[in-house]
């Protein structure tokens, strides 16, 4: 257990309600708050019993027993029994799994965010060489080179190769200094989750919080990566971008839906 207490020496009536606090348990860890009320103690609680231990969701819901493996306790964010092709059934390879998971969703997240916002700043007035997602790159090289969100100012990119050169020093040391340890200090998640020496947001203060946010953060980058596979098969197939794609949709859909396409389908 973690826990987080004032600097403050406490009162006889705040020693007391610490004590009550402490009898409170959940599988991701017992936290103690300062000011926090039995409300927030319970949303807590309750979230760490819903996703993680032998009680978490399963994945077929109420049909789950029996179909949840041995290896797969609840220990994990994320983890609701699925596991038919066995993948983690290798403690090792269950611990590269997560972690090239977990970065796949951070970079998902990333993606679907930047693939949506330049055609919603598009139609919204701002001014873009090319706004669609897949064809905005071709930009670097025409004569004007690429401009960052329409705007010259912010970056300006004319050569590919110095483009190229820029991505793997940077990316590639970032990548680099976070796998050989960083400067998250030690431990199962320090390559992967704020904590240590580097959590400039908190976010790892509180144990129930930080378990319930790992989860939050790994089924939200589920969602970005098959918006992104989403959004390669609507390329394929329409070659557009998505907001285009929703508007169209949106403007007729009995005549514009993925059966419609998959019926008439010539790449």
């Amino acid at each position: 257990c973690f826990l987080i207490v004032s600097a403050f020496p406490p009162t006889h009536q705040q020693t007391a309600t610490m004590a009550t606090a402490l009898s409170v348990s959940s599988f991701a860890g017992a936290s103690l708050r300062a000011a926090v009320g039995s409300k927030a103690n319970k949303q807590t609680t309750k979230a760490a019993i819903e996703f993680y231990g032998p009680d978490r969701a399963k994945w077929l819901g109420p049909l789950s027993e029996g179909s949840t493996p041995d290896y797969l306790t609840g220990e994990f964010p994320g983890d609701y029994g699925w596991d038919t092709a066995g993948l983690s059934a290798d403690p090792e390879t269950f611990a590269s799994y997560r972690e090239i998971e977990l970065i796949h969703a951070r970079w998902a997240m990333l993606g679907a965010l930047g693939c949506v916002t330049p055609e919603l700043l598009a139609q919204n007035g701002t001014p873009f060489g090319e706004a669609v997602w897949f064809k905005a790159g071709s930009q670097i090289f025409q004569s004007g080179g690429l401009d960052y969100l329409g705007n010259s100012s912010l970056v300006h990119a004319q050569s590919i190769i110095a483009t190229l050169a820029c991505q793997v020093v940077l990316m590639g040391g970032a990548e680099a200094y976070r796998v050989n340890g960083g400067p998250l200090g030690e431990g199962a998640d320090a390559a992967t989750y704020p904590g240590g020496s580097f959590d400039p947001l908190g976010l790892a203060d509180d144990p129930d919080t930080f378990a319930e946010l790992k989860v939050k953060e790994l089924k939200n980058g589920r969602l970005a990566m098959f918006s992104m596979f989403g959004f390669y098969v609507q390329a394929i197939v329409t070659g557009k971008g998505p907001i285009e794609n929703l508007n169209d949709h949106l403007s007729d859909p009995s005549a514009v839906n993925a059966f419609n396409y998959a019926t008439k389908f010539t790449p």
